[in-house]
């Protein structure tokens, strides 16, 4: 296990350790000795090649949200008009904080707590917060991985198990809940959640998916157990299938009928919404999170790098890599998509046919999709009230195609009923399933980094301790802390971190990284870092970002966030097939000591901030206390 024995700071090569031109003493001594550990001397391991490392970022950023997330929002928010705020938070929020995580993982070449740490002890609480919020993260993400393997592995079945209704208990008919809400909300509701109808209600551990749990980490551990060393060898596989499957999947639904409607519904920009404020706050948190910013898992990456490597071109490509995936995955998602709404309108209006012909005894094949509307205008004008009395349903492409879905409820229910009509479903569900859990594998290598890279540069275990026990030890405390995720209760708990144990914590420490890095340890002194890393000191773009635009930016999402989740109930939607508006989820609201556990979740980690910087001050007041007793007990001596 190689371990980082000296401690750098952001200093250049003929520059005294212990001091740098215009900074404060202090400011020098917090940065400890910084001297320069050149390429080769540290004993850190390395990436075997630069595209194992771009692999492995392109892998930690692009995850989930690039497939369930963005296509949902360019739908939601004005189809190409969404793309206008979307770059602008890219260029002006997500590349120049990008470009920052990679510089200091590199120039320090620690994890997250020893890079703060040594830019100020008094930021220690930010490596700790980021720390803690990677851990919670690994446990959740892991959970959907959990999801996705359980319905890869009942892929391998024809037909496909979410396609039929099961009967019921004495075999007479099939079980009523499924045919009140679907074969496929059937299957993911009671068959894979067994989900109760109250968080308050947590149920039993789900045999099934404990299995699939104890699988998943056995094949994070196996893949992260010697560190960039194995994880550079499975980032090949893991960061590249996906874009094959993709691409399969776009040339597939292409050729469907409804692709083009999908597409065109997809980019038709509608540029009123961007009058609206929750647009732009959309746009710039969903680039933050895209690119896994703040995690820590960048700057833990990035230490593995040559200190000579050129950070800045990485952080443009990666970023532009990100996004473009993202604007991929969309296109074919809609074009699948768009097959879905046409298969599901022209299923509708074969019900409507199919009254209208029973009603008035009309010939079987009278009335086409085609000529429908022209038949029910005929029937409407000459005999109304029948007409009126049948249980029609108004049949338009464009209400379907406006059903949109984002998280797991895209992949597994509208993508999966949409695979259901597509010829071959087995190997389509294979192929789908399997792209979701290397893409999550991908992500949760990144998320591990950030957790296991500063325990070993804190040196939590003895060196000669192999770093395969420290990561056998990481992944048990995880695998056993996400185990609640396996109640039948465990998808409202997931979604419970999903939506507290992140979003603001990360969006703070990414408003403290810039702070932190830019009028804390100074522009002048980071420019210059940057400049001996990859031979060009940062042009008026990257200092006007970092400086102002970034920083504003952060806080203006951050408080735009805080306020929303002021305003927002705290409420969840419960799976209840005794609801009377059942297959509709009923919306409650949380308990009293789950809103306290959301509380916790949303202020644990940034807690670690005024905790260590407390501590650091403490600390300090001691030494300076013991450094005067000394030296009163030394001038007593003398006076004797």
């Amino acid at each position: 296990m190689a371990r980082l024995e000296s401690s750098e700071a952001f200093t250049h090569p003929h520059q005294h350790p212990h001091a740098a031109p215009g900074c404060p003493a202090s400011t020098a001594q917090a940065l400890g000795p910084g001297l320069l550990v050149d390429e080769g001397e540290d004993g850190r391991p390395r990436w075997d090649n630069k595209f194992q490392y771009l692999l492995s970022c392109v892998g930690f950023a692009v995850g989930l949200g690039n497939i369930w997330r963005f296509p949902y929002l360019c739908q939601t928010y004005g189809g190409g008009a969404f793309l206008i705020p979307y770059l602008i938070a890219l260029v002006f929020e997500g590349i120049p904080l990008f470009h920052i995580e990679l510089a200091i993982g590199q120039r320090l070449r620690r994890g997250s707590i020893g890079v703060w740490t040594a830019i100020s002890p008094y930021l220690g609480g930010v490596g700790l917060g980021c720390f803690t919020v990677s851990f919670l993260v690994s446990l959740y993400y892991n959970a959907v991985l959990v999801w996705v393997l359980w319905y890869f592995l009942n892929s391998f079945q024809q037909p496909l198990p979410w396609g039929t209704c099961p009967p019921n208990l004495n075999r007479t008919g099939l079980v009523e809940e499924c045919q009140g809400s679907g074969t496929v909300s059937y299957f993911w509701y009671r068959q894979t959640l067994n989900i109760t109808a109250d968080i308050d209600d947590s149920g039993t551990v789900q045999w099934r998916l404990l299995l699939c749990q104890v699988a998943s980490w056995a094949v994070v551990y196996l893949c992260i157990s010697r560190g960039i060393e194995t994880m550079g060898k499975a980032i090949y596989f893991t960061a590249l299938f996906p874009y094959l499957v993709l691409t399969i999947f776009l040339v597939r639904g292409l050729t469907l009928p409804g692709a083009t409607e999908g597409l065109i519904y997809l980019f038709t920009p509608n540029v009123q919404t961007l009058l609206n404020p929750r647009v732009w706050l959309d746009a710039a948190t969903q680039i933050f999170f895209s690119l896994s910013l703040a995690f820590g898992g960048h700057i833990a990456f990035a230490s593995y790098n040559p200190p000579r490597n050129n950070c800045r071109r990485d952080a443009v490509i990666i970023a532009l890599v990100n996004s473009m995936t993202s604007l991929y995955a969309s296109i074919t998602i809609f074009a699948i998509m768009g097959f879905k709404a046409t298969n599901d309108h022209g299923q509708c209006l074969d019900r409507n046919i199919l009254s209208l012909i029973n009603e008035f005894s009309l010939p079987e094949q009278s009335i086409s999709r085609d000529n429908y509307p022209a038949a029910l205008l005929r029937l409407n004008a000459t005999q109304p009230g029948r007409v009126a009395r049948l249980p029609l349903r108004a049949c338009r492409l464009e209400d379907f195609l406006d059903q949109g879905i984002s998280g797991p409820g895209l992949a597994f229910i509208v993508f999966t009923e949409a695979v259901l009509h597509m010829p071959g479903a087995p190997m389509w569900a294979m192929l789908f399933f399997g792209m979701l859990f290397t893409l999550g594998l991908s992500s949760m290598f990144g998320n591990m980094e950030g957790v296991i890279t500063p325990l070993l540069d804190m040196g939590v275990l003895p060196r000669w301790v192999a770093k395969e026990v420290l990561t056998g030890l990481a992944c048990l405390v995880c695998f056993l802390s996400a185990t609640c995720f396996t109640l039948q209760s465990g998808s409202y708990w997931l979604e419970v971190f999903d939506n507290f144990a992140a979003s603001l914590n990360l969006i703070t420490f990414a408003f403290l990284e810039v702070v932190g890095v830019i009028y804390v340890y100074g522009m002048k002194r980071f420019c210059a870092d940057v400049e001996w890393m990859t031979g060009r000191r940062p042009n008026l773009y990257w200092r006007v970002s970092w400086q102002v635009v970034s920083p504003l930016l952060l806080l203006g999402i951050l408080l735009s966030y805080i306020i929303l989740l002021a305003h927002r109930s705290p409420s969840y939607k419960a799976w209840n097939p005794q609801y009377e508006l059942f297959p509709s989820q009923e919306e409650k609201l949380y308990p009293r000591w789950v809103q306290a556990t959301c509380a916790l979740l949303s202020f644990l980690p940034l807690l670690w901030v005024p905790a260590s910087a407390l501590a650091q001050l403490l600390a300090q007041r001691r030494q300076e206390d013991k450094q005067l007793d000394t030296g009163l007990k030394l001038q007593d001596s003398r006076d004797c």
